[in-house]
């Protein structure tokens, strides 16, 4: 990725290809909403306490989705290039967050504010269509993930991880998956000697 700031364009139009198909004016009020940033591998995008304002895309990068309960860090999601990340009930309830994002490697974020955003689609019906089909996204896979921790044993959960999201699998610390996957890090040790072996 070249300079950050001269992606924009690019990024509207990986936008639009992915959930709503727009005209050349379409892309360039998508773009005017959108908001480039960088942060650096252990920075925190968002922490508890901070109210989420802007839905987030990843150009560039690796983000994990945290909290504490009973003291212990639990792993809620991990995102990779093309990712949307939010803190859904901080974003539109507009109330502080327990839910932190982290940047897990040096990440390129764009970010979508929501009042910018709900400005435009308004007289916009494929930015309405790009919105909801992002909000659906973003539903769909916390139910899926969901499911998978709900349903599925610690093999199949791993399998499917593979499946769904192989840069997750290649990139992310052990520790972290585990904790996403709801098991030890010494079962999914072994969940992946096997899977390996199998």
């Amino acid at each position: 990725m070249n300079s950050i700031t001269n992606n924009t364009r690019d990024v509207a139009r990986e936008l639009a290809r992915k959930y709503s198909t727009m005209t050349h004016d379409e892309l360039d009020l998508l773009e005017s909403v959108l908001v480039p940033h960088k942060y650096l591998k252990g920075q925190m995008i968002l922490s508890e306490g901070d109210i989420d304002k802007d839905i987030m895309y990843i150009a560039k990068g690796m983000t994990r989705q945290f909290y504490f309960k009973n003291g212990k860090e639990l792993t809620e999601h991990i995102a990779t290039e093309g990712g949307i990340v939010m803190c859904i009930e901080s974003l539109f309830k507009e109330k502080p967050t327990e839910i932190q994002v982290e940047a897990l490697e040096q990440t390129w974020i764009y970010s979508l504010p929501k009042d910018k955003l709900e400005q435009v689609a308004l007289h916009n019906s494929n930015i309405q269509i790009l919105y909801r089909k992002i909000l659906e996204e973003s539903l769909i896979l916390s139910q899926v993930h969901a499911d998978l921790v709900r349903f599925e044993t610690a093999q199949e959960r791993y399998q499917k991880l593979c499946k769904l999201m192989p840069q997750v699998i290649l990139r992310a610390p052990l520790v972290y998956i585990a904790s996403y996957l709801q098991m030890t890090p010494e079962t999914l040790s072994r969940v992946r000697t096997a899977a390996l072996k199998g």
